[in-house]
């Protein structure tokens, strides 16, 4: 269904590209609130997303690679977002879905604030999003076997706090 809609997209059907953000704007928001805390900056971060996704929809090579395409996107402009400004935050708020209710993965949210902030953002594409370790290694520009290392000393710190 989403390589179609992707396929669509690439050209130029907006509705389907606006059906794909839809898709996936919660996992973005979730994304961009463990960069950001500020639910303004999160905003014009997703914006700035969406608008760079449309504008080069017809570069992505591999239509079902589109979620994992779209995440790196966002996490560039976070990155950016935080380069302009200066700062680094990782709000208490994570749990919050888009629509500003509760979410139901305070636990997990709050068990990956334990974690290094270099595997925070691992953790959450791969236990949160269900990214596979290839993919975040592609979606973060570093190796996969930087990535497997992260999970496997974050569980580690992990099961410490957990059983003590």
């Amino acid at each position: 269904m989403d390589v179609l809609l992707v396929k669509r997209a690439q050209r130029g059907d907006a509705d389907a590209f606006v059906s794909l953000i839809e898709k996936y704007k919660t996992a973005l928001y979730k994304a961009a609130k463990s960069y950001l805390s500020s639910e303004e900056d999160i905003a014009d971060v997703m914006q700035d997303t969406v608008l760079a996704a449309y504008e080069h929809m017809g570069e992505l090579k591999s239509a079902p690679y589109f979620k994992t395409w779209l995440t790196r996107i966002l996490i560039n402009q976070c990155k950016d977002f935080l380069r302009q400004q200066k700062r680094y935050v990782v709000s208490d708020e994570i749990m919050e879905t888009a629509d500003g209710t509760p979410g139901n993965d305070r636990e997990f949210y709050e068990l990956i604030k334990e974690l290094p902030e270099d595997s925070r953002m691992i953790f959450l594409l791969y236990y949160g999003e269900g990214f596979k370790t290839n993919e975040i290694a592609q979606i973060l520009d570093m190796n996969e076997n930087t990535v497997k290392s992260r999970l496997r000393r974050g569980r580690d710190k992990l099961k410490q706090a957990l059983c003590y």
